[in-house]
């Protein structure tokens, strides 16, 4: 049995929080300060909620930080003189491994996750960094609370946590932008707002289920529906000459340098 703190009932919380109830084998609270919130989460799951941190966390708990980056300092603070020995998660994005132990007053028992928003229907993608310090067994509680939400990467290398944000983070952001695009295209060409949407999310879907049934490389998936002299090929063509996948990458190092220069100042004394 696992025992669980979350500090934080927010979205991604919630969506941990989902999984793991369905996944059984955990006891689960919540520390929330917003009433509403608690009481969502007490009625929806049938967590133990409360608003103010308990006095002790022992080495056979856990603890999840899902707070926001800007309140993760003072969080921590409070939590310091709390801890003993429990293994903490961190959720929050930008603040190290280094900066973590620091606030906690020394502490090293910590995990880095970097979750994303599918995680809220049990589809997220999870990269976790654990330092040399976190034994098999850590590393393996924090596997199982993230798989419960969807499926995860280990990263040998802290600064894969800024890789990952550029890709799985950050990365379905990039799928609804494409997506308003399909859906603005479908507008302009006459089809109503409903079958808009559902012609693009459809089409994605589809698209998304073909390539994991499949398991051919998606470059040849994408190859069989362009025919040469085709429609499709026209599309990709257009898509070429205005350096579509230039401007992916493009946007995911951006991604990336902006998550390196957030962690450099949230990590700031």
């Amino acid at each position: 049995m696992m025992h669980i703190t979350f500090i934080g009932g927010g979205n991604m919380a919630t969506a941990i929080i989902a999984g793991l109830t369905k996944a059984r084998g955990c006891q689960i609270s919540v520390v929330e300060p917003n009433a509403d919130k608690r009481a969502q989460l007490a009625q929806q799951f049938g967590v133990t909620t409360q608003e103010q941190l308990p006095v002790y966390f022992g080495s056979g708990q856990i603890v999840v930080l899902a707070v926001k980056p800007q309140q993760l300092r003072e969080v921590c603070g409070g939590l310091a003189s709390r801890l003993d020995g429990a293994l903490v998660l961190s959720i929050a994005a930008g603040v190290g491994v280094s900066a973590l132990s620091r606030w906690l007053d020394g502490h090293e028992r910590i995990v880095r996750i970097m979750p994303n928003t599918p995680a809220m229907i049990g589809k997220g993608v999870a990269g976790l960094y654990a330092p040399r310090g976190v034994d098999e067994q850590d590393r393996d509680a924090a596997q199982r609370i993230m798989a419960a939400a969807g499926s995860t990467v280990w990263l040998d290398e802290e600064s894969g946590i800024d890789d990952i944000t550029a890709i799985s983070g950050s990365g379905p952001a990039y799928v609804f932008y494409f997506i308003e695009g399909l859906i603005d295209a479908a507008r302009q060409m006459g089809f109503d707002d409903a079958t808009a949407r559902e012609l693009a999310l459809g089409t994605f879907e589809g698209a998304v289920a073909l390539a994991r049934h499949s398991g051919e490389d998606i470059a040849t998936l994408r190859a069989n529906v362009t025919s040469k002299g085709g429609t499709t090929e026209q599309a990709i063509a257009s898509f070429d000459a205005s350096e579509l996948k230039s401007a992916i990458l493009r946007g995911a190092r951006a991604c990336r340098a902006r998550s390196v220069e957030l962690g450099v100042q949230l990590s700031q004394d």
